[in-house]
């Protein structure tokens, strides 16, 4: 870096003195991350991603990666010529389709986390909920119903679930020996058969099972934004319902509302929606006053 921009001796001082506070309160507590977007994209990005959770870690926070993929797996599904659908805004998965979910979520991406992590100075391990069966999942039902209908259809949209349990000692086991998990959003039910599940999802019901500190989700806008397009930050739980209700919060930004209220409902201390476009996004939001994205909280904390 040329001298002429690196900050002056007093203000990196007091960078590391805002940080003290925050690494003390959060030291060998838990923080389920997750991991999409844009901040996969960059190379830039995925590198000060890397540098974050291996940072967290070396400081005593056990951080917990849980990652997406609907990009590379869609990248990967016209390369091999096989036809994308989606119902309701979820990939209608049939075997086929599941066995390359599983081969890009299980295999390329997760190991591309792992050696990131891993050339940044970490010891990451990659793991789906496949494995040890840590995450038990079933089939997603999905309805549809119109005014002229008397009872909802039932629409099969095959291998997407949902989690239905999560048993936390595989994860647990690698913290304990200094692992850094790497999670595929991927589960199987009692069968055997396997699921693809939303990250957000699997983030927030792993952030609940592990008992976490916080949650954070991270996405392609600032955060959470008023109608007026200014970022709103500090919420409880009330205050989010009214913003569902008044049609605020909608589309794509609804389901990681509800995954931040279920984890603040369920244990988890705080929620966070950061953007994933910043760099050091996460060590900007931990470890700062100011933040970078959407705070959420029960109310109670």
């Amino acid at each position: 870096m040329d001298k002429t921009t690196e900050l002056p001796l007093h203000d990196r001082a007091q960078v590391l003195t805002e940080a003290l506070p925050y690494l003390q309160r959060f030291s060998g507590k838990t923080i389920v991350i997750k991991y999409g977007g844009n901040a996969m994209e960059s190379e830039e990005l995925k590198n000060a991603f890397a540098q974050g959770v291996v940072m967290l870690k070396a400081v005593g926070i056990n951080p917990v990666v849980v990652h997406g993929g609907g990009p590379q797996i869609g990248s990967m599904l016209e390369r091999l010529n096989l036809e994308t659908r989606f119902v309701q805004g979820m990939r209608v998965t049939d075997s086929s389709t599941m066995d390359v979910v599983q081969m890009v979520l299980g295999g390329l991406v997760n190991k591309e986390i792992v050696t990131l992590i891993n050339n940044n100075g970490g010891r990451a391990v990659g793991v789906t909920g496949k494995d040890g069966r840590f995450i038990m999942a079933r089939r997603l039902k999905v309805t549809h119903k119109t005014p002229e209908m008397s009872v909802p259809e039932i629409i099969d949209i095959g291998h997407v679930g949902e989690v239905e349990s999560i048993d936390t000692s595989i994860v647990e086991m690698l913290q304990n020996s200094d692992f850094i998990p790497v999670v595929a959003p991927i589960g199987v039910d009692n069968v055997g058969l396997s699921y693809n599940i939303n990250a957000d999802l699997v983030a927030g019901h792993l952030a609940e099972a592990l008992n976490a500190e916080k949650l954070l989700l991270l996405t392609n806008t600032p955060g959470l934004l008023s109608k007026e397009g200014e970022l709103l930050t500090g919420l409880d739980s009330e205050q989010v319902e009214k913003l569902i209700a008044d049609g605020t919060i909608y589309g794509g930004m609804l389901p990681k509302i509800q995954c931040a209220l279920s984890a603040v409902s369920n244990g988890v201390n705080r929620a966070h929606i950061i953007d994933g476009r910043v760099p050091h996004a996460l060590l900007l939001e931990l470890l700062t006053d100011q933040g970078v994205g959407t705070l959420i909280t029960d109310g109670q904390s």
